[in-house]
């Protein structure tokens, strides 16, 4: 890549203000609190008002980065919105939230890589950059995960929740991307998806009583093909990056549940001690995940200048990367 690198300008992340802890799940579903705890280190996590969508939760983060970048919304040159729960099927959320946002010069589009699409995005908006295209874009992982969750499923409904996190990229010595892998497997579409909704199974009576809207997962064969993905994804953006795993000071994975972010760094060979968590905080929030977990690493001073950073991310695709940052 020629010319000055590419990195973050700005970060900002929103959440919701409703908290429903574990022991507001054991009202809905056969669990406790316990369970819920060991096996996933969720405690709580944030749900979207009633009327309060993707692309508000969005807009909030976006300003937030966009504040931290010194940089107004009619600087930006493109948006890219990473999200598995969109507004509406058409138009991208991206085009909602632009008008939102108030950035009419900017190009705008949808990244679909599920818990991933963060990562998809950075990667898209390096490019862009690096390109010459851009000088900024500004890249929000978002999700109103709530409303797809089955409440009825207790396997599914304690994981997940709602935020968004965002970054403005452009040409900058601080936090600059050394290295990005990304991969996926069209197999295994169906461990991990929402069924109902798209032309191949579209909203019906039959659709809804079978609630084909709703999330489905098969966590056994997600957990082992997350744990893989993500750790072969680690050790390649690393040896990319010509750096070895003891170089690497914070890991932000992609926060889907402590069993999985544990079996992942001791397969990569990264000390616990070395990874950013939130996901007793807010559960797994898909495309807003990882960056929201950046943000907080950033503003806790947890990740601090020349540090080397790495995201590694996995979700249903399937789909996982990773990235080696240089704060």
């Amino acid at each position: 890549m020629s010319g000055q690198p590419v990195g973050f300008l700005g970060l900002g992340f929103y959440v919701p203000k409703r908290v429903m802890t574990n022991a507001d799940i054991e009202k809905l579903v056969e669990t406790s609190d316990e369970w819920i705890r060991t096996r996933t280190g969720i405690s709580e996590r944030h749900i979207a008002a009633d009327g309060e969508n993707t692309s508000d939760l969005g807009l909030k983060a976006a300003q937030a980065a966009l504040a931290d970048a010194k940089l107004k919304p009619t600087d930006m040159d493109m948006i890219l919105v990473a999200t598995m729960t969109p507004d509406m099927p058409c138009p991208s959320t991206a085009c909602i939230l632009q008008a939102k946002l108030g950035a009419p010069q900017a190009a705008a589009t949808d990244v679909a890589a599920a818990c991933s699409g963060f990562l998809y995005g950075l990667v898209i908006a390096q490019q862009f950059v690096a390109g010459g295209l851009y000088k900024h874009v500004l890249v929000v992982g978002a999700e109103v995960l709530s409303r797809v969750v089955d409440w009825t499923d207790r396997g599914t409904c304690v994981l997940f929740g709602d935020g968004a996190g965002a970054a403005v990229i452009g040409r900058t010595e601080q936090g600059k991307i050394l290295s990005t892998v990304l991969g996926s497997d069209g197999t295994k579409v169906d461990l991990l998806k929402v069924p109902g909704g798209g032309v191949a199974q579209p909203a019906s009576n039959e659709s809804v009583a079978a609630r084909a809207h709703f999330l489905k997962m098969n966590g056994g064969e997600v957990f082992k093909h997350a744990v893989r993905g993500m750790a072969d994804a680690a050790h390649a953006a690393i040896e990319k990056a010509g750096l070895k795993p003891e170089q690497i000071v914070c890991v932000v994975p992609h926060q889907a549940n402590i069993r999985i972010i544990e079996a992942v760094v001791h397969r990569a060979g990264i000390p616990l001690e070395k990874v950013f968590l939130n996901v007793d905080r807010y559960g797994n929030m898909s495309a807003a995940s990882t960056i929201v977990a950046l943000c907080e690493a950033v503003q806790s001073g947890r990740i601090k200048k020349g540090d080397y950073v790495l995201l590694v991310v996995f979700g249903a695709g399937l789909t996982w990367g990773a990235a080696v940052l240089k704060w």
